[in-house]
């Protein structure tokens, strides 16, 4: 082990006097996720300097590790020693250093003539770099092409395009500069296209399994107020999003949906079927109306027929057809006489087949006001 711990938590008081000459992270902006090491200075708190080859180290170089980051440390070939703890340490397994008590001839011009030999990098040079371990948030996505909906309340297959931002974090820093982060690397950022290809094309397959999974539950237009959901389907499909975290060492956090647009045919369908609604509703007021007066013509001429006299069948008739309607409120009020004689016409109407069973039953509970 090279890596001698120090202290833990921030670097402030005693230990900011003593470490003068001390190797950290440089400031991560939102996509960095890797930074090589900056020699800084801090000159008893009145500011402080950069200065010196980036990230390299020497034995006896003190490193410190923020909150939120972790630290690799590597030479050419391969990852010598990962520092996930926040904290102080110093390194003790690299190139001989004046400032470790070696002798110039040792620490410098032995280093010149082993350098002559690989182009001016020591064939033992070692360096540090630091890790973001906080959220990267808002990474874009968009899909390129129309991506296909089965939206419950339409009953059809509709075309969508949908645009957001996805958050991811790093849960496993030496998986992630393992197997995501390309050799010899020591600055690496979501920013650059080529390292966003491979993530965005897995995570708009994950984004297309979610949405088909979601299709049987949600309309089109509460979507975007199910990107949770949306998150957990998108994480549970273990062949795409899913499996970050074991291959990459990093996993998604959360999903933001800020726009989901039909296409032009999906437009055309919808306000296709919004106007035959619209038609239909109409439609089903004119024949509720066209069948009431078919009902209070068909009653009255029954009435006539059987012996009532034209002025009673016409009154008969209206008021049974506005008793059939719910929404008819001013029912006659009768007395006990009255209703007596109306459920006698009302049975020889039933009698005569005129009325069916659930038609006087119906009539009768009108007229006994029960």
């Amino acid at each position: 082990m090279g890596i001698i711990k120090a202290f833990s938590g921030s670097i402030n008081g005693t230990f900011a006097d003593q470490w003068k000459d001390i190797i950290t992270a440089g400031q991560f902006d939102e996509h960095t996720v890797v930074m090589p090491g900056v020699n800084k200075r801090t000159n008893n708190g009145r500011g402080s300097n950069l200065y010196g080859s980036d990230g390299i180290i020497t034995n006896g170089s003190k490193i410190y590790v923020p909150e939120n980051t972790a630290a690799f440390i590597f030479d050419q070939s391969r990852i010598e020693e990962m520092i996930t703890e926040p904290g102080g340490y110093e390194y003790r397994n690299g190139q001989d250093s004046v400032f470790d008590g070696g002798s110039i001839s040792n620490a410098i011009f032995g280093q010149i003539k082993d350098r002559m030999g690989y182009g001016g990098i020591s064939s033992d040079n070692k360096s540090v770099a630091f890790i973001n371990l906080r959220e990267i948030r808002d990474i874009k996505f968009g899909t390129k092409g129309p991506q296909t909906y089965n939206d419950l309340f339409y009953g059809t297959d509709l075309e969508i395009f949908a645009y957001g931002s996805f958050t991811v974090k790093i849960t496993d820093p030496e998986v992630f500069i393992k197997n995501y982060v390309p050799a010899n690397v020591s600055y690496y950022t979501f920013d650059d296209p080529k390292v966003r290809t491979q993530i965005l094309s897995e995570f708009l397959q994950s984004f297309n399994v979610a949405l088909n999974s979601l299709s049987s539950q949600f309309r089109i237009s509460q979507l975007p107020s199910q990107a949770n959901n949306i998150a957990k389907e998108i994480y549970e499909d273990k062949d795409n999003v899913g499996s970050w975290e074991d291959r990459f060492g990093f996993k998604l956090i959360k999903v933001g949906i800020e726009n989901i647009e039909f296409t032009e045919e999906s437009k055309q369908l919808v306000n296709q079927y919004s106007a035959n609604k619209m038609n239909v509703k109409a439609y089903d007021d004119v024949s509720k109306k066209a069948s009431d007066i078919a009902a209070q013509q068909k009653i009255a001429e029954g009435i006539k027929n059987n012996g009532f006299g034209d002025a009673g069948g016409m009154l008969f008739g209206m008021n049974f057809a506005k008793g059939l309607d719910s929404n008819v409120s001013d029912k006659p009020t009768m007395s006990f006489d009255e209703q007596i004689e109306a459920l006698k016409k009302l049975k020889e109407l039933m009698d005569a087949g005129i009325l069916t069973q659930e038609e006087f039953d119906a009539k009768k509970k009108e007229v006994m006001g029960l």
